[in-house]
Order: structure tokens, then sequence, then C-alpha cells
């Protein structure tokens, strides 16, 4: 029926429809009033068609509804933050990501009274023990979370030196067999899309070159990588960064004979996020989330609505909670496991994206790999450039925020809201490299906003 229904029309060839848009712009140049360019260097065109494929793309293996919804949290006290998660499962956590910055803490304090055959638990370490991973159940629904690269990056310096941090790594690698990759920073600090994809790839294959002789080939097969992503406010440039990801991440496993299948822990970015008109931060991370199913990320983090400028509350963690569950539970984005398949346009973005990554991957490991590259200041200052276009854009308006550089409620204040502080934090003292830092794009005109209120 559906067949009869179709051949009632005739095809129409991409050819065609470029002379009926040529036409219907009036002697316009098709290539300046309808083809833009993104800060990535790629052209959209206003729309795209089968005969773009010389065959058809091959089927993802993603698996969009097995997606969890993660709770996150900050553990300072072990009774209150158990107490916080079985709240959190019972209000519709599928998952509970402790981020761990002692190693004073109890583990199996920690995840008393939890199902582990039913609920995930992700431990994100902020620092570097054998003897606290020995104290971890080895059970498979508890992943352990630790990346030596990120904190170089994000702090300037190693938890103690290369030499021991990586002889750390090798200990973990061989008891945990998992690595993770952090590439939420990139994003955060103003990196393209493309940096964001070749810096994790880079990033991942200095622990694989460092392992390749370390662990055995059976390890290998079994290894578990696991991507920590930041989903920016490009719906669908964020929906095929995470299939280039996977793309890309299969291509560099096979190099090494390693497990290519990857997890993908994706949070909404920081970066577009606001102090004033601050509801409007709920719709920007409800398509960052819905981005992210759609990409196919296994686990997601949604952010507090709040997160930038109150200390953690109840309220803001159940709306975010609250979000996921309404796009699972009542937006059916649990029914198809891998939706974006097919689509021409992401179809078309996640070779280009990849495409472009893989470039700059192989000129960054032309020019001594992603660490060389750290310790030169290179990935510092190419995110800088990025983040200074954008920053750019936004001050100039073309990049808009509604609430902070459109549409503003002046009557808005926000000063003694403030229960954190909200804007980049720079420390004083020696570093060995020039830390990555992340900043907000609102940053500047929400500091002078404040500086004016009555």
């Amino acid at each position: 029926m559906i067949n009869k229904l179709f051949s009632e029309f005739n095809p129409v060839s991409a050819k065609q429809w470029k002379q009926k848009i040529q036409f219907d712009i009036k002697g316009a140049d098709y290539n300046d009033a309808l083809v833009w360019a993104t800060n990535e260097d790629i052209s959209v065109k206003p729309f795209y068609h089968a005969d773009d494929f010389h065959e058809l793309p091959n089927i993802s293996n993603t698996e969009a509804t097995q997606w969890k919804i993660c709770q996150s949290i900050y553990v300072a006290h072990v009774e209150k933050s158990n107490l916080n998660a079985i709240d959190a499962i019972e209000r519709g956590a599928e998952s509970i990501q402790f981020i761990i910055s002692t190693k004073d803490i109890l583990i199996h304090d920690l995840i008393k009274n939890i199902d582990l055959d039913k609920v995930a638990v992700h431990l994100e370490l902020q620092f570097l023990s054998e003897e606290f991973i020995k104290l971890i159940p080895n059970v498979a629904n508890i992943h352990v979370h630790y990346d030596i690269v990120n904190n170089l990056a994000k702090t300037g310096n190693w938890y103690t030196n290369l030499k021991d941090d990586f002889q750390q790594f090798e200990h973990l690698v061989k008891r945990t067999n998992s690595i993770t990759v952090d590439t939420t920073l990139y994003q955060n600090a103003g990196a393209t899309v493309v940096q964001q994809l070749a810096y994790g790839l880079a990033h991942a294959n200095e622990y694989l070159n460092h392992l390749n002789n370390i662990i055995v080939s059976e390890a290998k097969q079994s290894l578990q990588i696991t991507f920590k992503t930041s989903i920016g406010t490009n719906y669908f440039f964020e929906i095929a960064k995470l299939r280039a990801l996977r793309t890309l991440w299969n291509s560099l496993a096979s190099e090494y004979d390693v497990n290519p299948n990857c997890l993908i822990i994706a949070t909404p970015t920081k970066r577009n996020k606001t102090i004033y008109d601050y509801n409007t931060n709920m719709l920007r991370t409800t398509t960052e989330c819905m981005s992210a199913i759609l990409g196919g990320a296994n686990t997601i983090c949604n952010l507090p609505y709040d997160n930038i400028y109150h200390k953690t509350n109840e309220f803001g963690e159940r709306i975010a909670r609250n979000q996921l569950l309404i796009l699972k539970n009542e937006s059916y984005f649990d029914k198809v496991n891998n939706p974006a398949d097919g689509a021409y346009y992401i179809e078309i973005l996640t070779k280009q994206l990849a495409e472009k990554a893989l470039d700059l991957f192989k000129d960054i490991e032309a020019n001594n790999g992603f660490l060389k590259q750290l310790k030169q200041g290179t990935i510092q200052r190419k995110i800088k450039e990025s983040a200074y276009k954008e920053q750019h854009l936004f001050d100039e308006g073309e990049e808009i925020l509604l609430g902070t550089n459109k549409h503003l409620n002046m009557s808005d204040k926000m000063k003694n809201e403030l229960e954190i502080y909200p804007f980049v934090k720079t420390k004083q003292g020696k570093t060995l490299i020039e830390p990555i830092l992340e900043k907000r794009l609102a940053e500047k005109i929400e500091q002078k906003r404040l500086k004016n209120e009555n």
C-alpha cells in the first residue's frame, strides 16, 4: 500500500530541487543566500537529498532504548550521599555518579542498600590510589573513572608527576580493565565540535599508546573505555558529534586491537548557562539531553538549572531528573534504538565531522601527540581562538542567549541569589602547563549587570 502511494509521485532529483529554489529566490546567489558556514568550517546547505550519497549509510549499533537516567552526587558526607542516592533511585534515577575527592571515603557505606543488579554506580575519582581501588567491590555494575590527562589539562599539573601518574594509571587499568577519557573540559572551554572530537581521540591515543605493550591481548579485547562528553546547544551537530565519536573510536581501537565499543556519559554544557532568566536554562538542558539521547549516549546526567549559582539543592536536582523522566516516559525517547539513522542531514554531518576530526587528530600525532602539544600550549591556544570567535559572536548579538543578550528583563535581580561564585576562577600558583579554563559566554555581561544592580 505504501509502495503504491509513493509510486504515484515522480522522483525529484537534487538538481531539480536546487533549480526550483534558485527560481524562488529570484536570482539571488544560492550559496550567499542559503548556505552558511559554521565554526567547524562546515557549509550547511538548505536541504539534503539521497543524491548526496553514493551508497546507503551503515546502520549504527547504538541502543537509544537503553539510555540511563543518572544522578550525580558530590560526596562530602558518606551517609548523606548514600541517602541522597537511594532517594534519587526511588524517584526515577537509574544510575548514580558519585564524585569522590578523598581516599577516606568508605565505599561499602557509600553504596549500602543500593541494588547493584539494577542500578549502575559510577565512581569518579579525583585522586589516584591503587589501595582505594582494592576496596571497591568487584561488581559488573560498578564503574571506576579516573583520568590523569584531564587532571593535567584542567589544573596545569599532574597529581604527582608524569612518571608516577602513569605508573599509578597502569596499576588502575590492570585492576579495573577500564579507562575514561573526559572531554567535557574542551567543550566548556569553547572548543569547536571538531576540536572536541580530535582532542578526545588524541587524549585516548595517549593512553592506548602507553598501554599497548603493558596489557595482554585478552585484556585489550575486554578493555572498557568511557567517554565523558559535554553537549552543546547546536542540536543536530551534537547528535552527529556523538555518532562521529563512536566512528572515530572504532577506527582507533582497531589499530590497537582493543574493544571497539565505547560507553558515552553525556551532560549538558555549562558554556551557555546563565544566572539571569535562569529558567531558560531548563529549555537549554532539555534540548541538549535530547541531542544526547538521539546521538546514542549510554548514560545522561542532567545539569540542574541553578547549578552555576546555587549550592546543590533537592529542588534543582529533582527538576533535572524529572526532565529526563519526561523525555523517557512521556516523550517516547526510549522507543527506537537508532532514531537518527538515515536522516540525510545528520548522516552527512556525522561524516564531515568525523573526517575533519580525523585530519586534526593526524596533525596532532604528526606533531608529537596530545601531551606534547599541551606542554607547548598549542591545544590551549587553539581552544582560546575558537572560544574568542564564539564570544565575539555573542558580544555582537549573533549568538543569542535569551534573557541575557536579547529580550532582557532589567527588573531581574540576582545579586542576593548567588550562593556560589559563578564566574571563571583562576588560581595563583606555579603550574607545569597553562591550564584549560572553563568559561561561560555570559560572564562579562552578567558581571556588569550585577555591578549595576541597585
